[in-house]
């Protein structure tokens, strides 16, 4: 029997794949010893125990042919005699031209001859095209005084939503504060002009800026900052995305759209 190795289903002698899961099934061959059928890649019969690693290998002879063997001590294959092998003709290649000649030589002089059928003859028709130097690589062109690239920088906004005012995030700066005058942190964003701003701590929140992703914590302000209706805890941090909606304080009084241009 050959135990398949995926399932372990037993399958008769001979099998050569399995007739549970179709897996392929290893080589098997008789025990030289008590003639048991084992895996080919087994180290030990499974019957005897006769190690099979140890078992010399047969004759060279006995492998290789079956038929009758000449006073020479080779086999007779019963393939006849064979031809001896037919030398071929040498090729004849003729010596390349001077370099020196050619390089003073012009295209029309080294122009290929036309080759006969059946001829040996080799011709380089090319050759003043691969000897010809390479073109040299163009160079920029300079920049025009005055003239500099202008790369797309990407820039945040507030909007105001009670007076419809757009508020410019500065450029340049990892931490933008966001308040009313104090003495302490002064407010990049200051929003003491706004109605209802009494309501707005004088150092009240910061949007941190780390690539191009804008991030709001409160700085422990008194009355709190929303981030879409939902409190945002002092210590947290909210990545913001285009339209989150921004309270500062309770009551949804002074909002501010989040928005990017």
């Amino acid at each position: 029997m050959i135990i398949c190795p995926n399932c372990s289903h037993q399958n008769p002698d001979g099998a050569v794949q399995c007739e549970s899961c179709y897996t392929p099934l290893p080589a098997t061959l008789a025990c030289p010893s008590c003639g048991a059928m084992i895996q080919a890649d087994a180290h030990f019969c499974g019957q005897c125990g006769f190690n099979l690693k140890s078992a010399a290998p047969l004759p060279a002879t006995e492998v290789m042919t079956s038929g009758p063997i000449t006073a020479e001590g080779e086999a007779d294959l019963g393939m006849g005699t064979l031809d001896p092998l037919i030398t071929p003709d040498p090729l004849e290649i003729p010596p390349l031209p001077d370099l020196a000649e050619l390089s003073g030589a012009s295209a029309a002089s080294v122009a290929a001859a036309p080759v006969s059928p059946g001829s040996q003859e080799a011709t380089f028709a090319t050759l003043p095209e691969i000897l010809a130097p390479a073109p040299p690589h163009p160079i920029p062109a300079a920049p025009i005084a005055g003239q500099h690239t202008q790369l797309q920088q990407q820039s945040a906004r507030l909007l105001h939503l009670q007076t419809n005012t757009t508020l410019e995030l500065p450029q340049g700066l990892t931490i933008i504060h966001l308040g009313k005058p104090n003495d302490r942190i002064p407010p990049d964003i200051d929003v003491s002009g706004f109605p209802n701003s009494d309501i707005v701590s004088r150092v009240h929140a910061d949007i941190r800026v780390e690539g191009d992703d804008y991030y709001l914590e409160d700085v422990g302000s008194a009355n709190g900052t929303y981030v879409n209706n939902l409190p945002l805890s002092p210590g947290n941090r909210h990545r913001l995305r285009p339209g989150d909606r921004i309270a500062l304080g309770k009551g949804d009084l002074v909002t501010f759209l989040f928005q990017l241009a």
